[in-house]
Formats: C-alpha cells, sequence, structure tokens
C-alpha cells in the first residue's frame, strides 16, 4: 500500500516543534488570542490533529480552523497547507554553541536506521533550572488536557504553578495524576540523609504539596469534567516523570547527595512517524503507570 505523501503543514510544524498535540494547541491559543480570542480553546481534537498531518483528509478543515491555521504559518493558504509537499534538500549548518542545553538535530526520518532508538528525545538540559528557564510551568501546562507527574514533592505543579490556573484546568475537564512519595515512608527519610537535610524538612514540603491539592478539590465545582487524582509511594526514587497529554515527556534522574532541581533534565516527545519503534517516551510512560497502579490513593 502506498503511503500518503506527507503535506506542507506537517513539514512546517515539525520544522517550528510544533508537530506534537500540546505544543500546537498552546500556539493555537496564542494565534486565536491575537486574531479572534473567541477561538482560544477550540483546536482540534488529537485524533483530527493527526489526520490533518496524514496527508488522508478529503477536504478541508473547518473555516474557523482554516483561518487559525493561515495566522499561524503565513504565508501560506490553508489550499497550499494541506497540499502534497516534497521539502527540497536540507543544506546543514553548525549549530551556535550553547552551555545551558544539548540540542540533537533530528533528521528526516528517512535517514534514520530501521532500528535506531531514542529519536524522540528532543532536548537535554543540564539541570531543572535551565529547563525551567526555556519552558516555565505556564508554557508547560497551560491548554493541555492531561498531567501526569510523579517525584518527590512534585513542586513543579504545586508551588511553580498557580492554584487559580490548576481549577481553571479541572474546571475545563484536565484530567490530573499526582504520585508524591510517601512523607511518612522509609524512603523519604534516606533521602532527606541523601540530600544532608535535618529529619522532616522533605516530609514536610510533601505533606503541605498533598494538602494544598487536596484543598484544591474543594474549590472545583460539583459541576466540572476533570479529575484529579493523588497517591503516594514509598519505594526508592529514582525519576521525576511528568507526561502531558500522551505525547511529551520530562524526565529527570535523582542523582545521589544532589537536590532535584540541580539533577539533568530530558525532554521528550512521542514519534508516531516510527509506531513500532521503543523510544524512551514509552519507557518512562510504562514506568509511571507501573508506579501509579502500584501507589496508594489520598482522598
Amino acid at each position: 500500500m502506498v503511503e500518503p505523501q506527507a503535506n506542507l503543514l506537517k513539514t512546517l510544524l515539525r520544522q517550528r516543534h510544533l508537530q506534537a498535540y500540546s505544543a500546537f494547541c498552546r500556539e493555537y491559543d496564542k494565534v486565536a488570542l491575537k486574531t479572534e480570542s473567541v477561538l482560544k480553546g477550540r483546536w482540534p481534537s488529537k485524533a483530527q490533529f493527526y489526520r490533518w498531518l496524514s496527508g488522508e483528509l478529503i477536504s478541508l478543515p473547518h473555516a474557523d480552523h482554516c483561518r487559525i491555521l493561515e495566522a499561524m504559518l503565513p504565508p501560506h493558504g490553508v489550499e497550499a497547507l494541506f497540499a502534497p509537499y516534497n521539502a527540497p534538500p536540507k543544506v546543514e549548518q553548525e549549530p551556535e554553541r550553547r552551555t545551558d542545553v544539548i540540542d540533537f538535530p533530528i533528521p528526516s526520518p528517512v535517514t534514520f536506521p530501521i532500528d535506531r532508538r531514542y529519536a524522540d528525545t528532543k532536548q537535554i538540559f543540564v539541570s531543572r533550572s535551565d529547563f525551567m528557564h526555556e519552558l516555565p510551568p505556564g508554557k508547560l501546562f497551560d491548554g493541555v488536557r492531561e498531567i501526569c507527574i510523579t517525584g518527590l514533592s512534585n513542586n513543579l505543579i504545586c508551588q511553580q504553578y498557580s492554584d487559580r490556573a490548576l481549577v481553571d484546568a479541572l474546571e475545563d475537564g484536565v484530567e490530573i495524576r499526582a504520585l508524591f512519595l510517601d512523607p511518612e515512608g522509609e524512603h523519604i527519610k534516606a533521602r532527606e540523609l541523601e540530600e544532608g537535610h535535618p529529619p522532616g524538612v522533605l516530609s514536610t514540603l510533601t505533606s503541605l504539596n498533598i494538602q494544598a491539592l487536596r484543598r484544591l478539590k474543594s474549590k472545583v465545582s460539583g459541576e466540572s469534567v476533570g479529575e484529579l487524582g493523588i497517591r503516594t509511594y514509598d519505594e526508592p526514587i529514582r525519576f521525576n516523570i511528568i507526561i502531558i497529554d500522551q505525547v511529551t515527556a520530562v524526565v529527570q534522574p535523582y542523582l545521589p547527595n544532589a537536590r532535584g532541581v540541580e539533577s539533568p533534565t530530558m525532554l521528550i516527545e512521542k514519534d508516531d512517524d516510527w509506531p513500532k519503534r521503543t523510544g524512551l517516551f514509552e519507557t518512562f510512560s510504562q514506568v509511571f503507570e507501573s508506579m501509579w497502579e502500584r501507589g496508594k490513593e489520598i482522598s
């Protein structure tokens, strides 16, 4: 069977690193606010978005979507965006060297060896601080539909993303699953010793963050269609993992004798161009789901 030919829309979104559904929706909202604010939040469904990129559409999308796409990707008209497109050969240039982030330039999929793995790793940051400078919580979480997070105290969502934004997200139907290291368990005590904290420092912070999320539940209206699940686990702490919309992952290891903010941070995006390839996204998505299933639910 002949594979559908790539269209210009897919090519341009890949060039702008907007091929992931969550990234596209954030950009859609930014453009809508500048052009037609009433269209904010009316981006296509995930299935519809990937049909746009497949090259198999029979007719053009709704006129509202067409206006946003043309404003997002000028000067191209919507007919050109959905037309088959053969990209010209790329001339590689030496990238400017940076010290705060390591970029892996991803070539066209046809140049990948068939057994290549880990091509879904887009960037590696030296520390969480460098990562947050590039992708602060608002840019990371605004406009998404699902957030799965596990680590120690989960400060990124509990301390650095506003309560109002979380309540609004739940009111809009966002599903959030937060998994904390058990503040009453043995492994958080071991981590306190490893990081050189007095007893109770990490336990208290984690308890406060859990209580903060529990308090949010009381602020959400009874008509909310979103969900907030909170669980704890008592196991050796290995990774901080954030999964967004099942297409983007942010992953940090926990280093010996170092706080989480000092650890290298990987930005990973699920690559649908290689559906049978096992990449790091699938690995860490499975790690989260396994830990979540073992976790103890907090009401």
